[in-house]
C-alpha cells in the first residue's frame, strides 16, 4: 500500500466522530469477522475506537489486492 494512501486513511479516520467510525466499522468486510456489540462500541474511548477502525481499514486495504 502506498504511503500516501496510508496517510490519507489515517487522516480520514482521525477526523471522524464516533457515529462515523461505527458506521465505517460496520461497513468494512475483512477476512475475519468483526463482531462488536453496539454497547461495546459506545463504551470504549474515541481513541480506542479510532485505533480499531484504522486497524480494520489498513488490514482490508492490505488484503484486497
Amino acid at each position: 500500500m502506498a504511503r500516501v494512501s496510508v496517510e490519507k486513511t489515517i487522516s480520514a479516520v482521525a477526523s471522524m466522530d464516533r457515529d462515523e467510525l461505527i458506521s465505517l466499522l460496520h461497513d468494512i468486510h475483512c477476512s475475519f469477522p468483526l463482531d462488536f456489540s453496539q454497547e461495546y462500541l459506545n463504551s470504549i474511548t474515541l481513541e480506542r475506537l479510532r485505533h480499531i477502525t484504522l486497524a480494520a481499514c489498513l488490514h482490508r486495504r492490505k488484503n484486497c489486492a
